[in-house]
């Protein structure tokens, strides 16, 4: 249920980007124009637009709470603040020794250092 919700939701995201990037831009904030160019009129296409605009939205906000519900619901019901004041739990201890983790490491026959060369 929660992976079909998720991925209506990142459907809706990217027609909501599709039809904000299709609208025609009227405040000329960034100093471009609209293009005029398109099938429709341009009041009838912002208008259309518009409404898609709205209805993506509205179903995009209802499916981020939806998945907000399912995620709270999936949650466990203590808080981070409730697992700060549970006491720690003592450090184990290590095992005791075997007998022959006591003995010396076994002397090897290879040299500390390499042979000097003399030339």
């Amino acid at each position: 249920m929660e992976n079909v919700i998720l991925a209506i939701h990142l459907i809706l995201a990217l027609l909501l980007v599709g039809v904000v990037l299709l609208q025609r831009s009227e405040g000329g904030g960034l100093g471009m124009g609209g293009g005029g160019g398109g099938a429709m009129s341009g009041r009838a296409a912002a208008t259309a637009l518009g409404k898609v605009t709205w209805i993506l939205a509205i179903l995009f906000i209802c499916t981020s709470i939806t998945l907000t519900i399912l995620a709270a619901q999936k949650a466990g019901s203590s808080s981070v603040i409730d697992q700060i004041g549970a006491p720690a739990r003592a450090p184990e201890t290590p095992a005791a020794p075997s007998g022959t983790d006591l003995l010396p490491p076994a002397p090897t026959n290879a040299p500390l250092a390499p042979p000097r060369a003399d030339n």
